[in-house]
């Protein structure tokens, strides 16, 4: 019979353990103060770009000429508006409205949404004088407010 030993399989060689003492003491890592003053000054001032290729004197300046009217000036970026969605009830008469006019501005070959028809209507009642505005409000039939019950 094997002994014991020999039968088992060879262990791994023990850690060895280190004392406070022998461990070498590790510094966190300094930041680097220089760094930081260069990448505040460089965060403040805004690269600039040049808008067209600088001219070259002679043969190749008809060349950088025709190359800057070609070239498209640089885009003025518009601030995002934020938007919001909503959800609103009208009478079918007031949604055929909308149809009819969206046919009609087909007809002059102008696409648009039903958003951008609400919208530009809209834009057009802020332009009418108090008057106006009061007789088109007055005209309106008020409807129950929520949601209307499903007939369909």
């Amino acid at each position: 019979m094997p002994t014991r030993a020999a039968a088992a399989p060879a262990k791994a060689p023990a850690k060895k353990t280190a004392t406070a003492a022998s461990k070498p003491k590790l510094k966190p890592a300094k930041k680097s103060a220089p760094a930081k003053k260069v990448a505040a000054k460089s965060a403040g001032k805004p690269a600039l770009k040049k808008p067209y290729p600088p001219i070259a004197k002679g043969a190749t300046a008809a060349k950088t000429a025709a190359k800057r009217a070609a070239a498209p000036l640089p885009k003025v970026s518009k601030p995002k508006q934020k938007l919001v969605r909503d959800s609103f009830t009208m009478p079918r008469a007031d949604f055929d409205l909308i149809a009819a006019l969206k046919e009609r501005l087909l007809s002059l070959r102008v696409f648009v949404k039903k958003s951008e028809l609400l919208r530009a209507g809209l834009h057009a009642l802020t332009g009418l004088d108090d008057a106006k505005l009061a007789s088109t409000m007055k005209g309106l039939t008020p409807l129950k407010p929520g949601r209307p019950k499903n007939s369909d």
